[in-house]
């Protein structure tokens, strides 16, 4: 059998090849960047000339939790105790963010449910402080995984079968209005988080990127977001950790957090 002899190539064929290689290369790392980036469940979005960082928890493809206390007990006050408290589930984080009000131990001081087990009651007291702005409310998931945010009085009256729930106040918007004690664009101007739904699949935790007020934050949900139904969950101490933004906040001692995996 006879066999052909080698083809020389060319050194600018040679070139070209090298080129043609690096650009499929290229090629192949761009569409891997596009993927991961559409992938990313937080971004940043611009309103009324302030910036928000959206994180989406979508109940077909993520697991949602919250937590408050390790395994040994003690209350876990940011995401480096979360993150050790997970372990090796860290890594499936996708995003988690301070979700709920507490007092000066990092327990919840409304109702919270922690996998179907009731932690703390639904409280409906009137006090001082952003919590007790009537009406306040309930971010909670069904076994399903559906998200919801119901204010405190219409879930005190007709109890649901919570798997997840935290109470926090007050509530942003309710059924598609602004809570009535809200001022358009008050004095008042904090970095705030909040969570809002707008429909039986998604939830919206944002955090704002800068001081804004509670009119411009609630807006946010209903005018860009379409949320119909939203929930304060805190200000100053706001804080946010989304491995997608290299980003995780250990400034201030919370108490209960969301977090969404994988």
């Amino acid at each position: 059998m006879k066999y052909a002899p080698a083809m020389k190539l060319s050194w600018p064929q040679i070139a070209l090849l090298a080129l043609a290689g690096a650009i499929a290369a290229l090629v192949v790392g761009v569409q891997a960047l596009q993927s991961r980036a559409a992938d990313a469940p937080c971004r940043m979005r611009e309103f009324e000339g302030s910036q928000f960082i959206v994180c989406v928890y979508d109940a077909q493809r993520d697991e949602l939790r919250l937590a408050s206390r390790a395994s040994g007990g003690s209350y876990l006050r940011g995401f480096t105790a979360l993150a050790d408290e997970l372990g090796r589930e860290a890594r499936r984080v996708r995003f988690a963010m301070n979700a709920g009000m507490y007092n000066d131990a990092g327990a919840p001081i409304g109702l919270y449910i922690a996998d179907g087990e009731q932690q703390h009651v639904l409280r409906l007291t009137d006090g001082p402080g952003n919590f007790h702005m009537k009406p306040n409310g309930v971010f909670w998931l069904d076994a399903a995984g559906t998200p919801h945010v119901t204010p405190s009085e219409a879930y005190a009256a007709a109890p649901p079968p919570a798997r997840w729930a935290t109470q926090s106040g007050p509530m942003l918007v309710i059924d598609g209005a602004l809570h009535p004690r809200i001022q358009h664009d008050g004095p008042s101007r904090n970095v705030r988080n909040g969570v809002g739904v707008s429909d039986g699949r998604h939830a919206y935790f944002v955090i704002s990127a800068g001081f804004v007020s509670f009119g411009r934050f609630a807006r946010f949900f209903r005018d860009e977001l379409g949320c119909r139904n939203a929930l304060f969950l805190d200000g100053a101490v706001s804080s946010l950790w989304a491995p997608s933004l290299s980003r995780r906040d250990d400034d201030h001692a919370i108490g209960p957090m969301v977090v969404v995996l994988r």
